[in-house]
């Protein structure tokens, strides 16, 4: 995969969507990045098209949504068997959310939610068959996220 060269106005388009891309007009991001707005147009078809944005992604309350249980797997998967893993999680029930870690023995962190605890073990024991060795389980209360400020607009003010 070859590296995208990024200008400020690129940076700040990225800046801006990870903000809040709900919330925001292509109008008002051609505002602050000092572009038009078919600029912004091109210029997020072209950041979509070379895989520099991969998606766009509501963040949930999960706890709101009726499923209390928010809960992260550390866990350890022969090195040969991981990405097949990791994409194989997906599929099941409860998985909302799959990391897989270049190095170290724990080298897949699994984001579930569960209704209860009958649905978390069912979860858990999906997990171990399919060849995951479940290093611990994290109960997760809060997720906090911003954009990387190197995206930030810094244009002539």
């Amino acid at each position: 995969m070859s590296e995208a060269a990024l200008d400020d106005v690129d940076r700040g388009i990225l800046f801006l969507l990870q903000k809040d891309a709900r919330n925001i007009t292509i109008a008002e991001i051609a505002e602050k990045v000092d572009v038009s707005a078919s600029t912004v147009r091109n210029r997020i078809e072209n950041l979509e098209e070379t895989g520099i944005i991969e998606g766009y992604f509501p963040k949930i309350n999960y706890e709101l949504a009726n499923y209390p249980l928010h809960v992260l797997f550390v866990c350890s998967a022969p090195a040969d068997e991981r990405e097949e893993l990791a994409v194989n999680a997906l599929e099941h029930h409860g998985v909302v959310d799959v990391r897989e870690m270049l190095t170290s023995t724990h080298n897949i962190y699994v984001e579930v939610v569960a209704t209860d605890t009958r649905d978390l073990t069912e979860i858990t024991n999906t997990l171990a068959s399919m060849g995951f060795s479940i290093e611990s389980s994290e109960i997760v209360t809060n997720h906090y996220t911003r954009p990387w400020a190197e995206f930030e607009f810094d244009g002539d003010e």
